[in-house]
């Protein structure tokens, strides 16, 4: 896997509660090992203790995507760092499922999933994906989505730098509101004054 893809950890950690609209799907062991998606070996560490903890870490995580998506990249940076420090990673170079024209490993570097926790190992890897992503394409595609009252976080991946909405279903929902907004005022301004 590319280390960078590990990223996607972070945003689904972090999108895991909506706090605007007062939800949160981290409610559960099994919510934990659903994070870690179909081939995450350390999910079968998850019990309850990872519950607090992973959600202690999902407000952290939010503050480097709020501090990038307002353009203080220093301290999303800094924000980072301090979970990279308490939760570091361990990399190992790995041939598996990958070989070459000849059959000889492809090797490539994995995230060693060997933290004591679920949520140590869940976060390290999120952390480690999370400063991939960012030095390689910038503290400006992290982001926040726009669309009120989403607040969901993103990874801009776009090849002009203009992703606002963490989907289309919000970019289509908030152009709509744009558009019935403009319409409104276009009315108010058409009608006959009183």
């Amino acid at each position: 896997m590319e280390l960078a893809a590990y990223a996607n950890f972070a945003v689904r950690l972090v999108n895991s509660e909506e706090p605007e609209r007062g939800t949160d799907s981290l409610t559960s062991v099994e919510a934990v090992r659903a994070l870690f998606g179909p081939s995450g070996r350390a999910a079968g560490l998850a019990d309850e203790a990872d519950l607090p903890r992973l959600r202690a870490v999902r407000t952290r995580l939010r503050g480097v995507f709020e501090a990038a998506a307002e353009g203080d990249e220093v301290r999303g940076v800094d924000l980072l760092n301090s979970l990279m420090i308490e939760y570091p990673v361990s990399p190992l170079v790995s041939g598996h499922d990958y070989l070459d024209d000849a059959g000889r490993p492809r090797w490539h570097l994995h995230l060693a999933d060997n933290a004591p926790t679920a949520a140590a190992n869940f976060t390290a890897v999120a952390c480690m994906g999370l400063a991939i992503h960012l030095t390689e394409l910038g503290a400006d595609r992290l982001g926040i989505c726009q669309a009120a009252p989403c607040r969901n976080a993103y990874l801009d991946t776009s090849t002009n730098r203009s992703r606002r909405y963490c989907s289309d279903r919000c970019a289509t929902r908030a152009n709509v509101a744009a558009y019935r907004a403009r319409k409104r005022e276009e009315a108010r301004r058409a009608a006959p004054a009183a």
